[in-house]
């Protein structure tokens, strides 16, 4: 982990602004993107949000099923199987 050197304040609402440097180098939109948030020992760690596969965990091509993300090859595994259960 490296430090950027940049302070923020943690507002009355608990809200931190994450400067515009660092979102542009991290490709984020605001009100378009999400961050999973972590913790570490005393460290608070947003990593931007990527969707994954509910079955394997890849954050490839997903899918939306039900409100679950699956990846196509877990889609393709999937019809093999339901396949196999059909003959």
């Amino acid at each position: 982990m490296r430090t950027t050197g940049i302070i923020r304040p943690v507002d009355k609402n608990g809200r931190v602004v994450i400067p515009m440097d660092l979102r542009k180098q991290l490709n984020v939109e605001n009100e378009v993107d999400s961050f999973e948030i972590f913790t570490e020992d005393d460290k608070i760690i947003l990593k931007k949000y990527e969707p994954s596969c509910i079955f394997c965990g890849e954050a490839g091509d997903t899918l939306k099923l039900k409100g679950h993300n699956v990846c196509l090859d877990c889609i393709d595994r999937l019809q093999k199987i339901k396949n196999t259960i059909n003959e």
